[in-house]
């Protein structure tokens, strides 16, 4: 069971490490904030491309922060309620994927997959990177994977 430190709910940083308080879910943190980031990226969907790249390029810069300094603080190296790592990687995976409720799905689905089951190299980095890099890395990664997944499926219908 997650517990979400009391911090969440008062620190902006840890709101947002937390995915706007979605990784305080008491059950699947991970899975509660890639279902948060959905909406997010609907809106985002709207964007250019360009434009588009750049907000997911700046929010895991951000990102790299806002997980560093929540973890820092909680003493605890990516607490399991850490979810804006998720957000970052479900956008990537998102990239160019025109909206619609089934791709959402399918992503979602996706992501959650090459997230949780971390294959090479992405249990290496999950291990062995530190910091707020070594928490937005692996889901970068897991993302990455997920993106060629729905570029090809996307291809293939």
């Amino acid at each position: 069971m997650n517990r979400a430190p009391p911090s969440v709910w008062r620190r902006p940083v840890h709101f947002l490490a937390f995915g706007l308080g979605s990784g305080a879910a008491p059950f699947a943190p991970g899975t509660f904030g890639t279902l948060a980031a959905i909406p997010f990226y609907w809106l985002m969907s709207t964007l250019p491309l360009g434009v588009y790249l750049m907000v997911l390029g700046v929010a895991g810069l951000i990102g790299i922060y806002l997980c560093d300094r929540t973890s820092r603080d909680l003493g605890v190296h990516d607490h399991s309620g850490i979810v804006w790592d998720e957000f970052v990687g479900y956008w990537l995976t998102m990239a160019a994927v025109p909206f619609s409720w089934q791709t959402a799905l399918w992503g979602f689905i996706i992501f959650r997959v090459f997230d949780v089951i971390k294959p090479w190299p992405v249990r290496t980095v999950d291990r062995r990177v530190t910091g707020g890099f070594g928490i937005m890395l692996d889901d970068v990664l897991a993302g990455i994977y997920a993106w060629s997944v729905m570029h090809v499926w996307l291809w293939l219908n």
